[in-house]
């Protein structure tokens, strides 16, 4: 299969996970959002699609699911956010080639701990206009993130050890 058709289909696949993810496990929070495995799924692509697809699948899957969930206002700014996400655990990876786990670790927190600035800055400026209004959002998003951290990580180290992603197909 071409690697371009390939790369392609995978990402859309991640953004349909993504979008599922979000949508269907949703744990509602007192500011009005919600908790859910989506930032996992946001993670993962990055780390098997690689950088521009990564991208690509993080930000159409989670702005669709903002979209779809009646947070349009947000839509924008996951985009963003949730693609950088994705770039950003890419990252981490490279940054410590020799050491894998690490690096995973280290670029899924450093990915969400992103997520949680970008979205306070987002609702400081846009939504709330107020420094203090948004702080209350950030809680929150810090357990999104946790919650993000280790799905990746679970799930990455899962599909590893059953040689999922050394197959060839």
């Amino acid at each position: 299969m071409n690697e371009k058709l390939r790369k392609t289909i995978l990402a859309a696949v991640f953004a349909a996970l993504i979008c599922a993810a979000t949508l269907l496990i949703r744990i509602p929070t007192i500011t009005k959002g919600y908790v859910n495995p989506g930032d996992g799924f946001v993670i993962l692509a990055g780390w098997i699609c690689g950088g521009p697809w990564g991208f690509a699948a993080a930000a159409l899957g989670s702005a669709l699911a903002d979209i779809i969930a009646g947070y349009t206002v947000f839509a924008p700014a996951t985009f963003i956010i949730k693609g950088c996400m994705a770039l950003i655990a890419v990252a981490g990876v490279q940054l410590f080639a020799n050491h894998t786990n690490i690096g995973r670790i280290a670029g899924a927190i450093a990915a969400e701990l992103f997520m949680a600035a970008g979205y306070f800055v987002f609702e400081m400026i846009f939504i709330t206009g107020s420094f203090e209004a948004a702080l209350i959002g950030v809680p929150e998003n810090l357990i999104q993130g946790f919650v993000g951290v280790l799905c990746s990580v679970t799930v990455m180290t899962a599909l590893e050890k059953t040689r999922v992603l050394n197959r060839k197909y």
